[in-house]
């Protein structure tokens, strides 16, 4: 299959940064910048639901990428085929067992990389 059929697209840029005030400051020159709101979750604060600014240094050296699937399950053998390897202890799953998010274990440019059905 192609990214196109699998619906991948990017979902959303994560930034590490030192703190939560840190963190909710960042996020809100993007807020102001692309003209979103401010939305605030237990581990970081959002521009809407393009960039997320984590309230620390989270996974990957500089933050992560948010990869939008249509539907996980069908989309990572189309990584795996790329080079890519899943990585099982990041997986989080509805209630029906789909996946919903999980990380691949390669960075990008110091960036992680996780499949959400966000975005």
């Amino acid at each position: 299959m192609t990214p196109q059929e699998l619906g991948i697209r990017v979902a959303h840029i994560g930034i590490n940064t030192e703190s939560p005030e840190e963190a909710e400051k960042y996020a809100q020159v993007f807020c102001n910048m692309l003209g979103l709101p401010m939305q605030t979750t237990p581990v970081s604060h959002m521009a809407g639901f393009v960039v997320e600014v984590m309230n620390s240094n989270s996974r990957g050296k500089n933050g992560h990428i948010g990869i939008h699937c249509d539907n996980i399950e069908a989309a990572e053998p189309f990584f795996e085929s790329l080079g890519f390897t899943i990585d099982g202890s990041t997986r989080r799953t509805n209630p029906d067992g789909s996946t919903f998010l999980v990380y691949l274990n390669e960075e990008i440019a110091g960036f992680a990389i996780h499949l959400t059905l966000e975005g």
